[in-house]
């Protein structure tokens, strides 16, 4: 049972995050569905709680600061980050890249908990919080590679993110590169999300054998993708997901459940 103005007001959150930053009454009206009255209701609870404000320039509204403390809080409780730390550190130090924690979120997208820098680089822009389609890099993918086959089926009969024009969004294709990354223990993202960057991801798993989140690293494809360079970071990758998957509780093999 759910209640209809939590989740219209849920609605109202997620699309200022995804399609603003600055929407009017009538465009938040429209795309939840409900009168203008009943979206400028909800709008002024959330504004009263501070979590949307409204420009005074434009009367649009954004996103408010209260959700910023309540996504600090979701981090400072996130067993996965909080575990992924050193681990991240060292995968960063052995692969000379960026390195991601992120677990499945919404069941659509990928939400990153965790950024290690890459080592002894210039200027790097912090992605903590990023909401990535699951589709569209290596960390969502290695995470649904090793859920149940009904939830597989379900996202990948769902809606499938276009980001670039190297994004798979043929079910079957992405069917045959789960099925994949289920054998070698790690899935691939090549310009999926970003034309020039690649990525490297491996899942986590916790004490139930469940996949958790998943770790990788990310940088640009002339780094990544090589035939060399890949064999190389798939390996470290890897490795650093089966250690941490211990660390959170999971038996020895479970994260592979294969054999190279």
């Amino acid at each position: 049972m759910t209640v209809q103005s939590v989740q219209r007001a849920a609605r109202i959150l997620r699309e200022l995050a995804t399609s603003g930053p600055r929407l009017g009454v009538t465009d938040l009206a429209e795309r939840i569905g409900v009168s203008k009255p009943t979206a400028h209701a909800l709008l002024r609870t959330l504004e009263a709680e501070g979590l949307v404000r409204q420009e005074k320039e434009t009367s649009k509204y954004l996103l408010g600061p209260a959700l910023l403390r309540l996504g600090n809080s979701y981090l400072e409780t996130q067993e996965l980050r909080s575990r992924s730390v050193a681990w991240a550190d060292t995968l960063a130090e052995r692969t000379g890249e960026a390195v991601w924690v992120a677990v499945l979120d919404d069941r659509r997208h990928v939400l990153v908990v965790h950024h290690a820098f890459r080592h002894g680089s210039g200027v790097q822009i912090l992605e903590l919080g990023a909401s990535i389609p699951w589709n569209t890099c290596a960390l969502g993918k290695a995470v649904v590679a090793f859920l149940p086959q009904s939830e597989q089926k379900d996202l990948l009969a769902g809606e499938l993110a276009r980001l670039t024009g190297q994004s798979v969004v043929d079910p079957t294709a992405l069917a045959e590169q789960l099925a994949r990354t289920q054998l070698i223990g790690y899935a691939l993202e090549d310009q999926e999300s970003a034309l020039g960057e690649a990525g490297i991801a491996s899942p986590v798993f916790d004490r139930h054998g469940d996949p958790t989140g998943a770790i990788g690293i990310v940088g640009p494809v002339e780094r990544l993708l090589t035939d060399a360079d890949q064999q190389r970071h798939a390996v470290a990758v890897r490795e650093v997901a089966t250690q941490l998957s211990r660390e959170l509780g999971a038996g020895r093999g479970v994260a592979w459940r294969i054999s190279d």
